[in-house]
């Protein structure tokens, strides 16, 4: 049996984190929710719904994520799977099994969950979301050959090769700073398509003007910084 843990980055999702702590299968091993500087009760729902809680007060995806490795390298027993999820209840916890399945089945070393357009609700992206992933993962596919549909946040990663990648991104370049190196490092890694809602509660990306396109330059950047080494 695989020792599995998940990684959810939280910033104000107060009305959606327990339902993604709750709903995520019993085979995980442990839960760990970073809220990053909440001002509601992301915390303190996410502790009663049963995760181990974390706090990084410097805002960022990213730096909520490294959080969460950082407190995992320090535990005495490694993993063997990190699955990472937002904590907005847009993706649907319970096909963290289908995520995984490439990895535990096939010897995968990184699947991404897409959010596949037949599996999408309605309204679930925004626009800009859906161009800025198409133009990332088109340039991904012309500078790198990569097969990559989607930069959705769903997703498993061995713990042994997450730790080769020497994750560095602090904010929304995170995701794709991911799919690059695992490119670069010669990873093997898959898709698996997966349901997609509406978020509870505002994106704090793509649902202001400002995240959308501190986002799109940060994930261009890091494709234009691989493309040229």
């Amino acid at each position: 049996m695989k020792d599995i843990k998940v990684i959810i980055p939280a910033f104000n999702e107060g009305d959606s984190i327990a339902h993604v702590v709750q709903e995520l299968p019993k085979m995980v091993s442990e839960i760990i929710v970073v809220n990053n500087s909440s001002t509601d009760l992301t915390g303190e729902n996410a502790l009663r719904a049963g995760a181990t809680v974390l706090t990084e007060n410097r805002k960022g995806y990213g730096h909520a994520c490294l959080c969460g490795m950082e407190y995992v390298a320090k535990q005495s027993k490694r993993p063997d799977i990190i699955v990472f999820i937002d904590g907005d209840y847009s993706d649907y916890p319970e096909e963290l099994s289908k995520i995984i399945k490439p990895i535990i089945e096939e010897n995968v070393d990184f699947v991404v969950g897409a959010r596949a357009k037949a599996l999408r609700e309605p309204g679930s992206m925004t626009p800009q979301q859906i161009f800025g992933n198409q133009l990332a993962t088109f340039l991904m596919k012309l500078f790198f050959r990569a097969k990559f549909t989607d930069l959705g946040p769903f997703r498993a990663i061995k713990y042994d090769k997450l730790l080769t990648l020497q994750m560095e991104d602090k904010t929304y370049g995170w995701t794709v700073e991911m799919q690059l190196k695992a490119i670069k490092r010669g990873l093997t890694y898959a898709e698996v398509p997966v349901r997609y809602k509406k978020r509870i509660g505002i994106s704090k990306v793509s649902g202001t003007v400002k995240g959308s396109i501190f986002a799109g330059i940060k994930i261009l950047g890091w494709i234009f910084k691989y493309s040229i080494k």
